[in-house]
C-alpha cells in the first residue's frame, strides 16, 4: 500500500520530460539554417559543431548532408541567412591530424549514426580520431567532454581563434596561459556584426603538458592565433573543457566561469540544461496529434526560445553600441534581435509565456536606442547590422506596454521611438515624411538596398505602433500625426492594378508592372506578398480595395501559380500559389479571412500550412528559422490563435492542431484549449466558447487569455 502511494506521489510531482520531444536536427537541412548544438533558453552560448566550409547552406555552421566537423564554436545564429559569429572554436584530435586545404583545414569525418542532438546536449564521435565529443551549456558557458581513445597517440586540443567563414572576418586575437589548467584570451571580428568583441576563459580538467601557437594570416593582412594544446597520453581518457564568454573583458569571463561552471561535473550541467528546457517548454502542454506533430511542435517552441540571446555578465555588465560598458540593474540585457522577422509572432509569444523576459528584452531595446541614438533595426553583440527594413523595435516596445509586461512607461517608449521616426537623413524616412511614400527612383547614401515599396509599408505599420504608444501616453497631437502616417500604405495602392505598386518621386507608378515579378523595389518578395502588409489597419485595407475585390484577390493569392518563375529566389519557399510561407511577409495573411467572415477558410489554410511545411525531419522547415519567427508561427497556430497585429493585444482565431492544449500562464492560472475536430477541410469548427460563453467574433483579447479557464472549439 505504501509503495503504491509513493509511486502515485512521484507521478504527481515528477515533471513531464517535454524536452524528449525536441529534435535540434530539425531545420539543419534544406533551407532552415539551424544549428544542432547545446544551448539553454536564450543563452549567450550556442556551442555547436561547424562543418568547416562556407556557403549559404552552412550559414549556421552546420549542414546535415555534410560529413565533416572542423570545430566546435561557441556562438551561432539560428536560421538568419547571415553568416557570422562562430567564435572560440575547439577541436580535439590525436596526432597526426587530418588536414585538408583551406577553408576546411584540420577536420574529422563523422556519421549521423553516431550523433545525438537533444535540448541542451549534443554528442558525436569524430571517426578519424575515435574521439567522443559531448557538449552542454550554461547561460554564459560552454561545457565540452572529450573521451580520447586509449591508443597511445598524442592528445591535442586545437583552439583556433583565427578561423573565420562566410561573412565573419577575424581582426585580432590574443591568448594567455593563466596556470597549468587555464587559458584566457579574446577574438575580435568585423563581419555582419561590426566591431564584435568576445573575451573568454577556459579551464581544462587535466594539466596542460605544453602549448604551441601558430599564426594564420587574416583578411586584414594581420595574423591570428591557432593554439595546439597538448595533454599527456597516460592521463584519464575523459577531458572536460569549460569555457566562459564575456562581452566586456577578461575579468567578466573569469567571473562568469567561476559563477556558472565552478567544477568539472559535466553530467550535472547537462541535467541542469535539460531542466531549464523542461521549465521553458512546460509552459505549453499538448495532447493528441501524432508523434511527428508533437515533435514538430516542441521543437518549434525550442527554436523560438533560442533568441534573443543573453548579453551581459553575471553582474549585469554589458557592452553597449557606444563601446562603453554599461550596467543592467534589476534586468538582464539581451541581443540578437531579428526584428523584421520576430516582431510578428516570436515577441508576442514571449509576452504570453515569459513576460519577465519580454520586459528585459524591451528594456534591452530601449537601452540600445539610448546608447546608439536611434532604434535598433537588427542588432547583435553591441553592433547595429542595419539588416532589413523598418524600425520594428517600435512594435516590440508598443506591444510590451499594451500588454502590460513591462514597467517602461508609454511616454518613455514613445520618446525613444520618435527621434528615429523623424530622421530625415536616414533610410528614406525623410522622403517618406515628405511624399507619404519612399520613391524608388531616388538614391540616398543610407538606403543601401532600394526596397522602396516595402519600406513604405513597413514604416506605415511602425507608425501605427507609435500612434498606439502616443494614445497610451495621452499625447493626442502625436497620436494624430502618426495615425495619419500609418495610413501611408494607401499612397502606394494603385487602383488601376489593384496592387501596392512602387512609385517615382513625381507620383507616377512603376510602368510595366507585374505583381509576380521580384524587383529591387520589394524586399525579398513580390507585390503579391506585400499586398497585405497593413496588419495595423486590416479593415481600412479591405475598404481601400473594396470588399468583393479584396476577397477575390485573397483567394487568388493562394491559387495563382508562379508562371514563368521556374527559378524562384531562395526566400520564396513553402509556396501555395503566390503565398510564400518560407518568408515572413506572408505569415499573417491566412488570418485575413477572419475579417471577411470566412473563419472556416482561415482554419483550412492554417492547417494546410502546418501540415505541409513543418515536419520532424532535418528538412522540416520550409524557410529560414529567422531567430524563432518561423517556429513561433507554428506554436501560435497550433494553439488555435495568432497575433495578427501584436500591438492590438488581440489574437485571430484559427483551429488548434491538437485535441487538448494547456497553456500555463505566468500568473499561475492556466487556459485549457480543446477541440473536437482537427480536420477543418472536412469538419471545421463552427463556434468557440470561452468559459462557456460563445464568442461572436473569431478573435480573443490578450486580457481574456490571461484570465485562464477553457477555450473550446466546437
Amino acid at each position: 500500500m505504501l509503495s503504491i502511494l509513493l509511486s502515485s506521489l512521484l507521478q504527481v510531482v515528477t515533471p513531464h520530460d517535454w524536452a524528449s520531444y525536441v529534435d535540434p536536427l530539425i531545420g539543419t537541412d534544406y533551407v532552415g539554417n539551424t544549428y544542432p548544438g547545446a544551448q539553454v533558453p536564450f543563452g549567450m552560448v550556442q556551442l555547436s559543431p561547424d562543418n568547416g566550409l562556407p556557403g549559404w547552406d552552412r550559414i549556421a555552421g552546420y549542414f546535415h548532408p555534410d560529413s565533416t566537423i572542423a570545430g566546435f564554436s561557441h556562438t551561432h545564429l539560428s536560421g538568419t541567412g547571415a553568416g557570422d559569429l562562430y567564435d572560440i572554436s575547439f577541436l580535439p584530435v590525436t596526432l597526426p591530424e587530418h588536414r585538408a586545404p583551406q577553408p576546411l583545414g584540420v577536420h574529422s569525418r563523422f556519421s549521423h549514426s553516431e550523433e545525438t542532438a537533444q535540448a541542451g546536449y549534443y554528442g558525436v564521435r569524430l571517426s578519424d580520431y575515435d574521439i567522443r565529443v559531448e557538449l552542454t551549456a550554461t547561460p554564459r558557458c560552454g561545457i565540452q567532454r572529450y573521451t580520447f581513445p586509449a591508443n597511445g597517440h598524442q592528445r591535442q586540443v586545437i583552439l583556433n581563434l583565427a578561423k573565420a567563414t562566410n561573412w565573419d572576418a577575424t581582426v585580432s586575437t590574443g591568448l594567455t596561459q593563466v596556470d597549468d589548467r587555464t587559458v584566457e584570451g579574446w577574438r575580435f571580428s568585423d563581419g555582419w556584426a561590426r566591431g564584435q568583441r568576445v573575451w573568454f576563459r577556459t579551464r581544462f580538467s587535466q594539466r596542460i603538458e605544453s602549448i604551441r601557437t601558430d599564426s594564420m594570416e587574416l583578411k586584414n593582412g594581420k595574423w591570428g592565433l591557432v593554439a595546439h594544446i597538448n595533454f599527456t597520453t597516460d592521463a584519464p581518457q575523459e577531458l572536460l573543457v569549460a569555457t566562459a564568454l564575456s562581452p566586456t573583458g577578461l575579468e567578466g569571463a573569469r567571473r562568469n566561469l567561476e559563477t556558472e561552471a565552478p567544477d568539472n561535473d559535466f553530467d550535472r550541467y547537462r541535467r541542469d540544461a535539460r531542466q531549464q528546457w523542461n521549465k521553458e517548454l512546460g509552459h505549453i502542454e499538448v495532447e493528441g496529434g501524432t508523434m511527428s506533430e508533437r515533435r514538430s511542435f516542441y521543437t518549434a517552441l525550442y527554436h523560438a526560445c533560442l533568441a534573443p540571446t543573453l548579453f551581459c555578465d553575471t553582474d549585469g555588465s554589458y557592452m553597449g553600441p557606444d563601446h562603453k560598458v554599461h550596467q543592467a540593474k534589476g534586468w538582464e540585457n539581451y541581443s540578437t534581435f531579428s526584428l523584421w522577422d520576430t516582431y510578428r509572432a516570436a515577441h508576442p509569444l514571449y509576452c504570453l509565456i515569459c513576460p519577465e523576459r519580454a520586459d528585459h528584452m524591451a528594456r534591452s531595446l530601449l537601452a540600445f536606442t539610448e546608447e546608439n541614438g536611434r532604434l535598433p533595426v537588427w542588432n547583435m553583440w553591441a553592433s547595429e547590422t542595419d539588416m532589413m527594413i523598418g524600425y520594428h523595435a517600435a512594435s516590440v516596445l508598443a506591444e510590451a506596454v499594451a500588454k502590460g509586461v513591462t514597467s517602461i512607461s508609454a511616454r518613455r517608449a514613445l520618446d525613444a521611438c520618435l527621434p528615429t521616426a523623424r530622421m530625415d537623413s536616414y533610410r528614406g524616412i525623410g522622403l517618406y515624411r515628405k511624399l507619404g511614400y519612399v520613391p524608388y527612383n531616388v538614391t540616398e547614401p543610407t538606403l543601401n538596398d532600394d526596397w522602396a515599396l516595402s519600406r513604405t509599408l513597413e514604416y506605415a505599420y511602425d507608425d501605427g505602433c507609435i500612434a498606439s504608444l502616443a494614445k497610451m501616453a495621452g499625447d493626442r497631437q502625436t497620436e494624430r500625426e502618426f495615425d495619419r502616417r500609418a495610413k501611408s500604405y494607401r499612397n502606394v495602392y494603385n487602383p488601376s492594378t489593384t496592387f501596392m505598386q512602387p512609385r517615382q518621386s513625381d507620383g507616377t507608378f512603376q510602368p510595366d508592372f507585374r505583381p509576380e515579378t521580384y524587383t529591387p523595389h520589394i524586399c525579398e518578395s513580390n507585390a503579391w506578398h506585400y499586398m497585405w502588409s497593413a496588419q495595423h489597419d486590416a479593415k481600412g485595407l479591405i475598404r481601400l480595395v473594396g470588399r468583393r475585390r479584396f476577397e477575390a484577390k485573397l483567394d487568388s493569392f493562394f491559387t495563382t501559380g508562379a508562371e514563368g518563375q521556374k527559378d524562384l529566389p531562395i526566400f520564396s519557399t513553402g509556396m501555395i500559389g503566390q503565398y510564400a510561407h518560407g518568408n515572413e511577409p506572408s505569415h499573417h495573411v491566412v488570418y485575413f479571412y477572419n475579417f471577411l467572415n470566412r473563419w472556416n477558410t482561415t482554419q483550412r489554410r492554417a492547417h494546410q500550412i502546418m501540415r505541409s511545411f513543418y515536419n520532424d525531419t532535418p528538412a522540416g522547415l520550409c524557410g529560414n528559422e529567422d531567430c524563432g519567427q518561423m517556429s513561433a508561427w507554428l506554436v501560435f497556430s497550433a494553439m488555435g490563435f495568432y497575433p495578427f497585429n501584436p500591438v492590438s493585444a488581440s489574437y485571430e482565431l484559427g483551429l488548434p492542431l491538437f485535441s487538448k492544449i494547456i497553456l500555463h500562464l505566468p500568473s499561475g492560472r492556466s487556459l485549457t484549449i480543446t477541440t473536437n475536430t482537427t480536420n477543418p477541410g472536412q469538419h471545421p469548427a463552427t463556434s468557440v466558447h470561452l468559459n462557456g460563453r460563445k464568442l461572436h467574433q473569431p478573435r480573443i483579447s490578450h486580457s481574456q487569455l490571461l484570465k485562464g479557464g477553457t477555450l473550446s472549439f466546437d
